[in-house]
């Protein structure tokens, strides 16, 4: 028993000599293309990375293309060593072919995912940084993967929408701000134009408002106890819940300094005798 497995090592031992010495050199020069590659791949990655940063091109976008890239490449050098040391690649590659194909049927959903992914890399409909809303659903856009993008809300909740979710659908995108609305109430014997101009003023003085697209200031109905002021301002989407408090507060300030009445609900009752 002891003498088969010796005899086994010998043989192994024996086929594993010859072979590094019919290829020693092959092998050399493999390790040597790897590493070549390796090199190659990284200053690749990096040069495509430089390049599509000084055109300003979106980050997401630049890093998928220089990693697609070095990955391109790697796989090349990797195929170029093993022909080297007399390794045919087509056995290899069949495999691939095959294991691609049950994946894909297995993985069909995350495909979709990854294939709605690249195409909101591809065409931009939104970056990073972006509000938008798309199936009820709204924020800023955090990080946008190949499977999934993250959204955070006013209440800064991280939103992970399914990329195949988004492709297709109605995309509302406000860019960098959100559109905030707020109203008040003042009697029907106020001076509405006094109310407004207030309002005015505080939505141009406020830190947070944008100057673009214009705030908007005016009477939105005539309810029954009161004639109702609209206003309309845009402000930055990490800073809705704090404007909105401050701005309310200030109008409620505002109007009640002017002594400018805000009514409360009532009704006039008539008894006839």
């Amino acid at each position: 028993m002891i003498q088969q497995e010796i005899k086994f090592i010998e043989h192994y031992y024996q086929v594993i000599s010859e072979y590094l010495m019919t290829y020693s050199m092959q092998l050399v020069g493999a390790l040597l293309i790897l590493i070549f590659g390796l090199w190659v791949a990284k200053k690749l990655r990096s040069v495509i990375a430089a390049l599509m940063s000084k055109h300003n091109m979106d980050i997401t976008l630049t890093n998928f293309v220089s990693n697609v890239v070095k990955v391109l490449i790697i796989v090349m050098f990797v195929i170029i060593a093993l022909g080297k040391v007399g390794i045919s690649v087509t056995p290899f590659v069949a495999a691939i072919g095959a294991a691609s194909l049950g994946a894909g049927l297995a993985l069909q959903g995350m495909l979709s995912n990854y294939g709605a992914g690249l195409a909101i890399i591809a065409t931009r409909p939104f970056v990073v940084g972006d509000t938008i809303e798309v199936n009820g659903i709204s924020g800023l856009v955090k990080d946008i993967l190949l499977g999934h993008t993250i959204l955070v809300d006013e209440e800064q909740v991280e939103i992970t929408i399914p990329n195949k979710q988004i492709i297709g659908e109605v995309l509302h995108n406000s860019f960098a701000h959100s559109l905030v609305k707020g109203e008040i109430g003042i009697a029907y014997s106020a001076d509405h134009k006094q109310a407004i101009d207030l309002i005015k003023q505080i939505l141009t003085s406020h830190v947070n408002v944008a100057s673009q697209p214009l705030s908007k200031v005016g009477i939105e109905n005539f309810a029954d106890s009161a004639v109702v002021i609209s206003y309309r301002y845009w402000v930055p989407t990490d800073k809705i819940i704090e404007s909105r408090l401050e701005i309310n507060a200030q109008v409620y300030e505002a109007i009640q300094a002017a002594c400018i009445e805000i009514p409360f609900p009532q009704r006039i009752v008539t008894l006839k005798q």
